[in-house]
């Protein structure tokens, strides 16, 4: 089960990276994270939490990751795994910006629908504020 969504950014992928290597401060702008929190460097395999607004904390694994371009966050719990994607495609003097989230897993039966409208209703409020900070930091 996946969701995506996607939202053009007058700023670079540079701009918009930035943003996204300050985890502690993702909830700025995602109104769905609560905290973020990540030990060690914004690097393939360094680990933390993410905690939902609704919900409990789950952890989470940085599993790949291209500086200025894309990376991946991993959480598992029993049973389930939520696999969330941020793409960066430069496209005509813009960036498009591509956020996805994938279900699986045993529970995906049970927890999946569910989250999949949560994240089909807030990825588009996400992405508008993702964008307009990254457009105010170009800005300036």
């Amino acid at each position: 089960m996946q969701v995506e969504h996607r939202i053009k950014v007058a700023a670079t992928p540079g701009v918009i990276f930035r943003i996204y290597e300050n985890v502690q401060h993702w909830h700025t702008w995602d109104p769905d994270t609560k905290r973020a929190t990540l030990e060690g460097p914004f690097a393939v395999g360094s680990r933390g939490r993410l905690t939902p607004t609704t919900g409990n904390s789950v952890p989470m694994v940085i599993t790949h990751l291209v500086l200025d371009s894309c990376f991946t966050v991993e959480s598992k719990i029993p049973l389930f795994r939520m696999v969330f994607e941020h793409e960066l495609v430069p496209a005509q003097g813009l960036t498009e910006v591509v956020h996805r989230v994938t279900f699986s897993g045993l529970l995906t039966f049970l927890l999946g629908n569910m989250l999949a409208k949560q994240v089909n209703s807030g990825l588009p409020v996400t992405l508008r504020n993702l964008k307009a900070l990254a457009e105010s930091r170009s800005a300036a």
